[in-house]
């Protein structure tokens, strides 16, 4: 039907195009126009003597002093916005004038001194899985797929205590700080609560239906949080042995769990790709975070700041609770990360299945340092993984569970200094968009 007048174009409107074309020239350039204008007439008045002389550091005109409005910073403490219609006013002489605002750019991150390897402990004739510092700071204990928990002396890194009891891979430990008791899970589906006085067994915990993957202690109130392959959180009372809670809601494996004393009091990740902050009184999610597009294995939370991360494979992200709000990607360590912690003076460490780690500054996530780590003699290069991390409750040792079967302790080089160490810092300018 319209076949005739495929091939003819419309006629245009030559008024609507002179008004299109006049709107688009005082859109773009009208602020130059109006710019050019101003200075000449700042530079008729200081050549008549008008104003103390002072020159605008941004455009390079002459600015009557007693007459200058301050710029207003933006939300975020930043004078900027990434519109590109954004414009601030600015009295000149007896006239405004549009000058446009600076582009945002990255805060400068604070300066952490490089961390460096300083012991190696050996002792397992497994994978080390899952690492524990006790309250006092004294001792930590690990678990391997040896099916032993060793106690090993922090200061020294001599072997104390040996418990035997599971039969498979020790996959969580927890020590706690309300009473005497360890506690640990495995892939044998046991999840038991060693007493350190006799260092024996006292309780079970019996319900999980598949391997257990983790385990978390409430820092207040006397229960257990533990979540494995079968995809439930379960939260057990650690005196009565009860299951309180069988919280379901994941859809595969559940790799990571932590507890906190305030809402929301137990958050887990897992290989359905999600992060899920729970209601532990009503036992349900509370929020379920879907930004990552590949499997949580890590959550780590803040000790200080009331936020998190998760790590996975695409990202690692930062979140503020209660709600789960999103903060920032820290891109770059691309691998499949196991492991996060994160001390009080804002280092966060990400630990990969191919052995490096990568130290990260909380608040800009900037990547200041990244270690490969260094296999026992005697073990491929395929054994350079690193399952767990673990700060001490100090924050200034950095203690590593790994795949050559070796537990290995960090801390921060003494002697590195600013000026030393320099922070490689290039901001980010955020680009304007161009419409």
């Amino acid at each position: 039907m319209f076949l005739s007048d495929q091939g003819n174009a419309p006629e245009r409107d030559k008024t609507s195009d002179k008004v299109r074309v006049t709107v688009k020239i005082l859109d773009e350039y009208g602020p130059v126009k109006e710019s050019a204008a101003r200075e000449s007439q700042a530079k008729q008045r200081l050549a008549a003597g008008e104003g103390d002389g002072s020159i605008d550091s941004q455009t390079g005109e002459g600015v009557d002093s007693s007459r200058t409005d301050s710029v207003a910073p933006s939300n975020d403490g930043v004078r900027g916005d990434n519109s590109s219609r954004a414009l601030v006013a600015v009295n000149i002489g007896q006239q405004q004038m549009l000058v446009p605002k600076k582009a945002q750019t990255m805060p400068k991150p604070n300066w952490h001194p490089p961390w460096k390897l300083y012991r190696v402990i050996s002792g397992h004739i497994g994978w080390v899985r899952c690492l524990a510092v006790e309250p006092g700071n004294e001792w930590f204990c690990s678990g391997a797929a040896d099916r032993v928990i060793k106690i090993w002396d922090l200061a020294s890194g001599t072997l104390k205590l040996t418990l035997t009891g599971h039969v498979s891979t020790v996959r969580g430990v927890a020590v706690s700080a309300r009473q005497p008791y360890l506690f640990s899970c495995g892939e044998d589906k046991m999840v038991k609560c060693w007493d350190l006085e006799q260092n024996k067994t006292i309780r079970h915990y019996h319900g999980h239906l598949s391997a257990c993957y983790a385990l978390a202690l409430h820092p207040t109130i006397d229960i257990l949080t533990t979540c494995g392959r079968d995809g439930t959180v379960r939260i057990w009372d650690v005196r009565t042995k009860a299951c309180v809670h069988t919280m379901t809601g994941h859809t595969n494996t559940v790799a990571d769990v932590k507890c906190q004393a305030p809402e929301p009091q137990v958050i887990s990740g897992s290989h359905d790709c999600t992060v899920r902050l729970w209601d532990l009184a009503m036992g349900r999610t509370r929020v379920t975070l879907t930004n990552h597009k590949k499997s949580v294995r890590a959550v780590a939370i803040h000790p200080v700041q009331y936020s998190f991360a998760s790590g996975s494979p695409d990202n690692i992200k930062q979140w503020k609770f209660p709600d789960g709000n999103f903060m920032q990607n820290l891109s770059g360590h691309n691998s499949i990360i196991n492991s996060l912690a994160c001390n009080s003076d804002g280092v966060l460490v990400s630990a990969a299945d191919n052995g490096s780690m990568y130290f990260w500054d909380w608040r800009t996530g900037y990547n200041f340092q990244r270690i490969q780590a260094a296999v026992q003699p005697g073990s491929i290069h395929s054994e350079a993984g690193i399952f767990t991390l673990q700060f001490d409750q100090s924050g200034s040792r950095l203690i590593t569970g790994e795949t050559d079967k070796t537990i290995k302790i960090y801390k921060e080089d003494e002697t590195a200094t600013e000026e030393t160490h320099p922070i490689n810092w290039r901001p980010d300018i955020y680009r304007k968009k161009k419409y």
